[in-house]
């Protein structure tokens, strides 16, 4: 089974989240919510992870690996929840050591170490999985609470030889959710941009967005500048929105965007051009086009009129002289 695990905080690439707790009550919480670890091919490492009793009475708690895929575009992790179950690809829970229960006293807090070892002949590249932590009720056999659960993302590096690719497939300038070229107010406009990782390991694309109108630059912002910067998992994708601000309320404005991923500094550079016309000015417009279509028709038909005239007055004056 794979299960969406949307809670307030995944972090496939929302890094600053708070890892997932599904009821209101706060019963366990975790830290880190993410580990980024490199560990080379035949070697073992320890992740260290802190988990909090909030309650007034001792808790005893079933840690869970489990492997996880991009569940969407928004950077929401898919747990592969099935015991027997692994990822068909970049799985870490085949490399991760199984846990045991453990009891936390009300209010204290637990090292959990999970121990990774890689297989010699590991293949180069990314691997994920999550360790989950979920409360048992010792009357119902030690039955797991999975409503109160929470969970730790590793995000782990085999290092080697490995294709590091992004496909940038979308960079569009929106308005409430709809792409254009025009629009009528400067409010809430947002560039939209979607990778496609087509590598063998997670890529965290960053870099600088810039507004200008003319040589102006009216607006700079730095994108996935952070530490650690969001990530996008091998064979998926990921959407960003980035605001776009200090935009005034008519005019033709350019967005460039440049950015870098990789081990080797590889970049993504893009320009999209827009106009802000307010609704205003369209009807200014309009209004001031229809009067100068009446003007020149008006002049039209006076020219014509006055040219009839005149050739009537040409032809009485001819008979009257014969």
């Amino acid at each position: 089974m794979v299960i969406m695990f949307t809670v307030a905080a995944v972090l496939l690439v929302n890094s600053h989240s708070v890892a997932a707790q599904t009821n209101t009550a706060n019963t366990l919480k975790v830290s880190p919510v993410r580990t980024d670890i490199e560990i080379p091919a035949g070697t073992s490492k320890t992740v260290q992870t802190t988990v909090t009793n909030l309650t007034k009475a001792p808790i005893t708690v079933r840690p869970i690996e489990n492997d996880f895929v991009s569940g969407d575009e928004r950077g929401t992790p898919a747990l592969i929840l099935d015991a027997d179950k692994f990822a068909p690809t970049h799985s870490l829970k085949r490399f991760m050591t199984p846990l045991t229960d453990v009891t936390i006293p009300a209010g204290k807090t637990q090292v959990i170490k999970v121990v990774i070892t890689v297989p010699k002949n590991a293949q180069a590249g990314g691997y994920f999985g999550a360790v989950r932590f979920a409360p048992t009720t010792p009357d119902e056999g030690g039955q797991v609470n999975l409503s109160g659960s929470v969970a730790s993302l590793i995000l782990m590096t085999v290092p080697g030889p490995v294709t590091e690719k992004l496909d940038m497939t979308n960079f569009d300038i929106q308005q409430d959710g709809k792409s254009g070229s025009f629009f009528q107010s400067p409010n809430d406009l947002q560039a939209s941009v979607r990778f496609e990782n087509k590598g063998g390991v997670q890529a965290g694309p960053f870099g600088k967005v810039s507004v200008k109108q003319g040589d102006k630059v009216v607006y700079e912002a730095d994108f996935n500048n952070k530490d650690p910067r969001d990530m996008i998992l091998p064979d998926s994708a990921r959407r960003w929105d980035i605001p776009l601000k200090k935009i005034e309320s008519f005019g033709n404005y350019t967005v460039s965007a440049t950015f870098t991923y990789g081990a080797k500094n590889q970049t993504i550079e893009v320009t999209k051009s827009f106009w802000v016309v307010p609704q205003f000015i369209i009807i200014a417009t309009i209004i001031a086009v229809l009067l100068l279509v009446g003007l020149i028709v008006g002049i039209a038909f006076l020219v014509r009129n006055r040219r009839h005239r005149n050739r009537g007055n040409r032809g009485s004056s001819g008979l009257g002289r014969r």
